[in-house]
């Protein structure tokens, strides 16, 4: 897993090249300060060595500057190296979203899947920028240190670096303490957010049933639950630093009695003392380095395994150098075709579809009724591929579509849902979904088409106004007709109605139905329907239940035989009677 990860580096050799020349830079300069300070307090006040003085004084000031610039270069550049490594993540692993079947999607919570490309890659980017600069530092400080101080007095080295081990463990151990303790209080302030959020958006519910002490009482819960979270973090954080304080203090008191003890004795000189006092400072910066590194070493790596897991899940399966599929006139055969979702973990597959048998011409329309659970929108589904069939196969204009590229075979599909997802953008752009190339003479008459454009004109900036996130701002029977446009737009050989009424009232529904009336002429469509009102004009109606198709003919010879689908149209109409 490292050696993919150092993969990501090979961009940037040049800027993580720079970075570690600076960074040994600044190590070098940290490891000069000490040995010329214990030279001046032993060598040239006492000699009285006034140039000598003033010209390491002098070069000291000039290695600060140099020292400055080399600390930009890191910080900067490092960083810069970090982010461009993050944002060639980002965009392989939004990439990889692109291609991964819509199984993964069923299985696994947006959520989840944001905090992946956001929070994983941050962790990730912390590591690529901070992880070589800081191991590289703290390995040349401790080495060049010892190396440095060895020949003042091997003995007092080995005992002041033998506190090392033992201050990098212990401080790592309460610091990863303190990051589980840290985890649950953000764990129990997002819970609490979330039952204020829910308090808060059903304050009216809550009230109209009196309810404001069972919330009160709930809110209490969570807000005692954060202050123990959080006085349980502060607990950790106290221990952490109260022993790495408390080790520093004890390293430098062992320095200094064990250096004041070999000074007394002549085995090294006062400037050797300080010399030994201020390498102490570099012990400490060093150890608090390798305790950082561990840990972003860790939550970089873990990281980075997730964002594997995405990037190593199959793609959808498409046969390689598979052919563009030509222009169709629109027949769709669905042959032995058999459909089984994927349980969750540890359950079996779920048969949806056994061993179908359908055809439907090309400029028919076919509409698909039944009751909930049958396989109507899977069946639809599977036209465009965003599922496979389990077994069996579909063939549009006789081809089997598993040997063409998806790309080619959704390009002569258009499809409404019923609930329509609009981006954050204006109509212009929205409506533009179906066709990128299109003109804005043509988006406009896809709006006409759609019975949307006087709407749209109405509006404060007419195409350009923004229709809010998830089209927050439409009802529901506007968002229904910009979908609708976008179909006209891109004017597919093949449509799927899936459903693209049933959450409207009478009157919009009339109106949605004159768009969608007017959008399937000329084209072959599947309509799947719970308003049988809305399908009595389709060529076929396919009576679809869990073990197969149970009926299938017009609207009046279906009533006629008298059988499932009679029975769903006279309970619907007696209802509404």
């Amino acid at each position: 897993m490292l050696r993919r990860l150092l993969t990501y580096f090979r961009p940037y050799k040049g800027l993580l090249a720079l970075d570690l020349v600076c960074a040994f830079l600044l190590a070098g300069f940290d490891l000069f300060y000490p040995t010329i300070t214990g030279n001046i307090i032993d060598i040239y006040i006492p000699r009285q060595m006034f140039r000598e003085l003033i010209f390491w004084l002098c070069a000291l000031l000039g290695l600060y500057l140099l020292k400055a610039v080399c600390k930009y270069i890191v910080t900067f550049y490092g960083h810069a190296m970090g982010v461009r490594i993050q944002t060639d993540m980002r965009r392989q692993v939004f990439q990889k979203l692109q291609e991964l079947p819509f199984s993964y999607f069923d299985k696994n919570k947006t959520g989840v899947i944001m905090s992946r490309i956001v929070g994983d890659l941050q962790d990730i980017s912390e590591l690529t920028h901070h992880g070589p600069e800081e191991l590289f530092i703290t390995a040349v400080t401790l080495i060049g240190s010892f190396l440095i101080l060895s020949r003042s007095s091997l003995p007092l080295t080995l005992i002041i670096f033998a506190f090392i081990p033992a201050i990098v463990a212990a401080a790592v151990w309460k610091k990863r303490k303190m990051n589980r303790a840290f985890a649950l209080m953000r764990r129990t302030v997002g819970e609490m957010n979330a039952d204020l959020e829910s308090s808060i958006a059903g304050i009216r519910v809550s009230r109209a049933f009196t309810g404001e002490e069972h919330e009160s009482g709930r809110f209490e819960h969570a807000n005692q639950t954060f202050r123990q979270s959080r006085e349980l973090g502060y607990k950790a954080m106290g221990e952490y630093y109260t022993l790495l304080y408390l080790l520093t203090d004890l390293l430098y008191w062992a320095t200094l009695a064990g250096a004041a003890v070999f000074t007394f004795y002549g085995s090294i000189t006062p400037g050797m003392l300080v010399q030994y006092i201020l390498y102490v400072s570099l012990f400490m910066n060093s150890t608090k380095r390798l305790v950082d590194f561990a840990e972003m070493y860790e939550m970089g790596m873990t990281g980075f395994a997730r964002f594997l897991e995405i990037l190593d899940c199959d793609s959808e399966r498409e046969v390689p150098g598979a052919p563009d599929l030509p222009p169709v006139r629109g027949e769709i055969r669905f042959r032995d075709v058999s459909f089984s979702y994927e349980g969750e973990e540890g359950e079996g597959q779920k048969a949806v579809l056994r061993h179908l048998d359908l055809t439907v011409e090309a400029g028919q329309k076919v509409a698909v009724v039944g009751p909930s659970g049958s396989g109507k929108t899977t069946l639809c589904h599977l036209v465009p591929r965003f599922y496979d069939t389990t077994e069996g196969q579909i063939l549009v204009d006789g081809r089997d579509i598993t040997q063409v590229s998806l790309s080619s075979l959704r390009r002569q599909v258009g499809i409404v849902q019923q609930d329509v997802f609009l981006f954050p953008g204006s109509f212009r752009e929205n409506i533009a979904y179906g066709r990128f190339d299109a003109t804005p003479a043509e988006i406009e008459e896809a709006a006409r088409r759609a019975n949307i454009h006087d709407f749209i004109l109405a509006q404060p900036q007419g195409y350009e106004t923004l229709v809010g996130e998830r089209g927050v701002r439409l009802s529901g029977g506007q968002k229904q007709r910009i979908a609708i446009a976008r179909v006209f737009l891109k004017n597919p050989a093949i449509l799927i109605l899936d459903e693209a009424t049933s959450a409207l009232d009478n009157t919009t529904e009339r109106m949605i139905q004159e768009a969608l009336d007017e959008l399937c002429k000329g084209h072959t469509t599947l309509v799947v329907a719970h308003r049988l009102s809305t399908i009595q004009e389709a060529d076929k109606i396919v009576v679809l239940t869990e073990e197969g198709i149970r009926e299938e003919g017009s609207h009046q010879e279906l009533l006629e035989k008298g059988g499932l689908y009679a029975r769903l149209y006279n309970s619907q109409f007696a209802a509404q009677g």
